[in-house]
């Protein structure tokens, strides 16, 4: 989750702030560039987890109203474009996150600093959670706010969907059957694991691993995708729309 300096549109990073700058446009409206993916390709699987309880912080994340994927109309056309690709060789990628409220980057903040450990067993069974931030986990920005940055994995074509549900469950770094549930290929690491094995060229991680999550990269770089080397599953467009601006709609 790398940081970046730049503007922040309708937010701030306290709560009265937050509070202060709720959305002017209705329910149904997005600020102009932006777009649902599934208005550009519905076929693109989506398991929102930060809508849900399945996640690092064990409850739904401020400003996710809706499990619901919402980027930049440049980062979805380009994501449909690695979908297409994908499709000929009978796999679909399915999106973890895309863009996140800052009042959510804000949340995770909070969470990081207080001391509940119910996730740890499974996110970072390894990591000490004081070491979230200074490892890059955690950060008081995040580009997804920029609506050009999406977590995402790839899923045969053929599978009926499986969507993340609340543990317990094994250890993210765990072999594939051991941890929870997720159609995703095995890409050495669950979504989401706080730990050195999640860097997409880490050592550790060999054989089919491996060479999925280079497929994944490849078809992300064809498409306009930079990687975030420390997390396989993220990708941000390059250029971006919205460079310096962070914005903080809710998704819904």
């Amino acid at each position: 989750m790398p940081t970046r300096s730049g503007r922040i549109l309708g937010v701030a990073l306290t709560a009265a702030s937050v509070a202060a700058a709720a959305p002017a446009h209705a329910a149904d409206d997005l600020p102009p560039g932006f777009v649902r993916l599934a208005e550009i390709d519905p076929g693109i699987r989506e398991d929102m987890r930060y809508a849900g309880a399945h996640n690092f912080v064990g409850r739904p994340v401020a400003g996710y109203e809706k499990p619901v994927c919402i980027l930049t109309r440049a980062a979805a056309v380009a994501l449909s474009q690695v979908q297409k690709r994908l499709a000929a060789d009978g796999l679909s990628l399915k999106v973890y996150d895309c863009y996140r409220p800052a009042r959510a980057v804000a949340d995770f903040g909070r969470w990081a600093r207080s001391p509940d450990q119910t996730t740890k067993a499974e996110f970072y069974p390894e990591v000490d959670k004081s070491r979230l931030f200074g490892h890059g986990y955690i950060s008081g920005r995040s580009g997804h706010s920029r609506g050009s940055t999406v977590d995402l994995t790839v899923v045969p074509a053929a599978s009926p969907g499986l969507r993340g549900a609340a543990g317990p469950h094994g250890p993210c770094t765990a072999p594939h059957a051991e941890r929870a549930p997720d159609d995703s290929l095995d890409m050495g690491t669950a979504f989401d694991c706080f730990d050195p094995r999640a860097a997409t060229r880490h050592p550790a991680i060999t054989g089919t691993p491996a060479e999925n999550r280079a497929h994944l990269a490849r078809a992300m770089q064809a498409a306009g995708f930079v990687g975030y080397a420390k997390e396989w599953w993220h990708f941000t467009l390059s250029p971006e729309p919205f460079p310096g601006t962070y914005f903080d709609f809710p998704v819904r």
